[in-house]
């Protein structure tokens, strides 16, 4: 009988309801991670600067009141919220190996890293059904794509978003945790979560599955769909000045995507057939998948949009003639 008690005692001390986790750099190179964090930083600062200015930009410039530009300030806002979401606990890791993450912090980060990502995918369909009125059918591209069009574009992919990941991360809460709460990433990734799990899981993969086919499951043959329609009808127009002009406008949106799924791709294929490759490999990327599209998409619309680049120039000019008028 007492025997039976200590085990009880035991099994109830190996898990917990919801644990403290404890986050992991890069595996195998802890001894550098000051130095690595030169790099991180130098690309969230990239990240955070880029993507403020096209937002300021935007904003404040009167001829970029326009449907293509609002979804382009919307990219810029995931953007913006997949490297704070990020940041908050990689730079620290990395700085004071301050790996502990309470159950609350690690829930928060999870609900906007999850849901930035998908907020990103939905603005990526966005721009591709943009781009597609844009070339397709031109002439009702205004009474298609009006204000109120967008802003209710806006609220689906809001919606959409919320509902998914709060169902997701609300069902964390009927199951219990292992001792072993060591992450694998340095934050909270709800796949990597779930593996500490003691407790039955299939219904958060099952949820999980269904939120993944929701989102990059439609999103992903949406502009596939779209950039078929776009090329063929490119590709019919008679004059190679045409053809080059219209296939120009989509150029900064492909870009997008590309480096956008492409990283996602390949993170996905690493976890599923590469069992064997060193944890390090995983780690980077992971980070690379979370770090390059908020890096290149601003540094993309600023070289290849003519409008993006005439105003951040522009407005350059000005602060800088501002500074000489107050020297």
């Amino acid at each position: 009988m007492i025997q039976s008690e200590d085990n009880t005692e035991n099994l109830y001390n190996l898990t917990s309801k919801f644990p403290t986790f404890l986050l992991t750099g890069i595996p195998g190179l802890e001894p550098v991670h000051a130095w690595l964090s030169i790099p991180f930083c130098c690309l969230y600062a990239i990240a955070l600067s880029g993507n403020s200015m096209i937002l300021f930009v935007i904003i404040t410039q009167q001829s970029l009141h326009e449907p293509m530009y609002y979804f382009l300030s919307m990219l810029s806002v995931t953007d913006l919220g997949l490297t704070v979401s990020t940041l908050s606990t990689t730079l620290p890791v990395l700085w004071f190996d301050a790996r502990e993450i309470s159950p609350d912090a690690c829930i928060l980060q999870m609900f906007f890293l999850h849901g930035f990502s998908a907020m990103e995918s939905g603005v990526l369909v966005a721009m591709a059904f943009d781009r597609y009125v844009a070339i397709c059918n031109p002439l009702r591209y205004t009474t298609i794509l009006t204000n109120s069009r967008v802003i209710q574009i806006c609220l689906m992919m809001t919606l959409r978003t919320l509902v998914l990941i709060l169902t997701v991360l609300l069902l964390l809460k009927r199951i219990s945790f292992c001792k072993a709460n060591v992450l694998s990433h340095s934050y909270c990734y709800h796949p990597d979560v779930i593996k500490l799990a003691c407790s039955d899981t299939r219904l958060n993969s099952i949820f999980g599955l269904i939120g993944l086919t929701l989102t990059t499951g439609i999103d992903t043959p949406s502009i596939v769909v779209s950039y078929i329609l776009i090329i063929r009808s490119i590709l019919s127009i008679a004059s190679p000045e045409e053809r080059h002009k219209s296939f120009s406008t989509c150029v900064s949106h492909m870009g997008a995507v590309i480096i956008f799924y492409i990283p996602l791709m390949s993170l996905s294929l690493v976890h599923r057939f590469g069992h064997s490759a060193p944890r390090v490999v995983h780690s980077l990327m992971s980070n690379a998948y979370l770090i390059l599209p908020p890096v290149l998409n601003p540094i993309i619309y600023s070289v290849k949009t003519k409008h993006i680049r005439k105003a951040m120039l522009r407005l350059l000019i000005n602060k800088q003639r501002w500074h000489l008028r107050k020297i």
